[in-house]
């Protein structure tokens, strides 16, 4: 039986990589039919037929060809305005460093007395969370240095070479971008990794193609060609005999879906799952993964965003559907705004961004219910990272492309080689740090200023299809059938 199993998982291996080689020229002169034509509201209900499978076998050699990924230059839009860049100047304007800040304090200790510079150069041997928590404390004084944002935009400033952020954001929250990227900087910076590396390789046996940690980072999920759904409790890695598998999602006679697992999205304990079975199942995490419902689309779901009033799905047949999991009838609003499959969803209470084959980025105003930009792009985007106003992604050739939402119009600011060499098929961005994976068999961890500074490389055996960061773990979906777990030391 064992012998069994291992030639199974060597066939599905040499299945799942044979994709890359196949029906490439079939593909590219059906792209060219259909690959610039401009996307519309058309709201039929066409619905593909054919095998699930054979389609996502077209579907890979078509998009996840690493053969049709030879990178171009990134064409780089113009220079920053200066109000987008860190100065010395603007921070030394705000605050009088030479001066002392207790001058008018009675409770000023002698600590206090000293020219504000040399206090935040003490502050800056302490630990981020110390100064938040234990400093404001002590004294009015410390309180207001700690309270004030120029303090920590000093000591970003200190820690990184290149301008920081990438985009203007008065609303960043300083302290906790500063504590982000002074944890990315301990765990990954330097010839000595601080972290544990762990490779999940009991749970699937075909390629995995996405990844999602939940609540905190003890808990990863993964969707894999297997047609599973596979749930990881982290808490006991690294113990003896420890293998972290708590099981399959679904019934053990038919699988958690019936076609390949392709995006994973969660909201709290909810957790749906998204295939090429033309399915969305949710699943009740606090539940034990009870499946709470399925929802039945027309093709394949190839992206997922689940935000707390309504989830959103892209398919293979170039739609963005809204759906309500609450009503009984949970079908809100199904467009088809791409002329080729969407690839990538990103959304929040104000916008939803979809990227498709078509090589656009349409953005749709969820108050006005209609499409309020269609961006033409060079390359398709394959992995979207947003959190207002900016947005990260990673394309087909390798680079990593930053939007900005001004106002309500988003607009393509920069372009940037990280160093990876084909299609980029995960993006993580966060106020300060920047983690993207590769068909290039890499996982970059950067710091995103401009131009992000690339921190770490791990290379893999196999193509890295996607990743999640939550708390101290990174997880990443692995094509060798495994889930690599990262998990930062204190």
């Amino acid at each position: 039986m064992k012998i069994l199993v291992i030639a199974f998982r060597k066939v599905n291996k040499n299945a799942s990589t044979t994709h890359y080689r196949t029906r490439a020229a079939v593909m590219d002169h059906e792209r060219g039919q259909h690959g610039n034509v401009q996307g519309s509201d058309n709201d039929s209900d066409e619905e593909v037929s054919g095998d699930p499978d054979t389609k996502a076998q077209e579907y890979i050699s078509r998009v996840r060809n690493q053969d049709r990924c030879a990178k171009v230059g990134p064409k780089v839009p113009g220079s920053l305005s200066v109000h987008n860049r860190l100065q010395a100047t603007d921070l030394s304007s705000a605050l009088d460093l030479k001066k002392s800040p207790a001058s008018e304090d009675a409770e000023a200790s002698h600590l206090l007395l000293l020219p504000l510079e040399l206090i935040l150069e003490i502050f800056s041997h302490l630990h981020v969370r110390f100064v938040l928590s234990v400093l404001p404390l002590v004294c009015r004084t410390l309180r207001d240095i700690v309270q004030d944002k120029v303090t920590w935009r000093i000591r970003v400033q200190k820690r990184l070479q290149g301008s920081y952020p990438v985009v203007d954001n008065p609303d960043l929250n300083w302290p906790a971008a500063c504590l982000d990227l002074e944890e990315l900087l301990d765990h990954w910076s330097g010839s000595k990794r601080n972290s544990e590396h762990f490779s999940l390789t009991d749970g699937h046996y075909a390629s995995v193609d996405s990844v999602l940690l939940l609540q905190g980072g003890t808990l990863c999920v993964s969707g894999s060609r297997d047609r599973n759904v596979c749930v990881w409790d982290l808490t006991k890695l690294g113990q003896e005999g420890e293998k972290g598998l708590v099981k399959a999602l679904g019934a053990k006679s038919s699988g958690t879906h019936k076609g390949w697992v392709w995006s994973l999205a969660s909201r709290e304990n909810n957790l749906c799952s998204g295939s090429w079975d033309s399915t969305i199942k949710l699943w009740d995490m606090g539940a034990e993964g009870q499946l709470c419902r399925e929802i039945r689309g027309k093709t394949a779901v190839l992206c997922l965003s689940y935000q707390q009033d309504i989830l959103v799905a892209g398919f293979y047949d170039k739609r963005v559907t809204v759906y309500d999991p609450r009503a009984s009838q949970p079908l809100v609003k199904s467009r088809k705004v791409h002329s080729s499959a969407v690839l990538s969803l990103s959304a929040d209470e104000h916008y939803i961004l979809s990227s498709s084959e078509d090589r656009t980025l349409v953005v749709f105003d969820r108050r006005a219910n209609s499409v309020l930009q269609r961006l033409q792009l060079e390359s398709y985007l394959l992995s979207t990272s947003y959190c207002a106003p900016e947005m990260w992604a990673g394309d087909n050739q390798g680079l990593v492309h930053v939007f900005e939402n001004r106002g309500g119009a988003f607009q393509h600011i920069r372009c940037f080689d990280v160093g990876h060499s084909s299609q980029i098929t995960g993006v993580r961005h966060s106020p300060g740090a920047l983690y993207t994976t590769s068909t290039d068999k890499t996982i970059k961890i950067h710091i995103p200023t401009d131009p992000p500074q690339t921190l770490s490389s791990q290379v893999h055996c196999d193509v890295v299809n996607g990743i999640s960061v939550e708390g101290n773990i990174m997880a990443a979906a692995s094509g060798a059938m495994t889930v690599e777990i990262w998990r930062m030391m204190d």
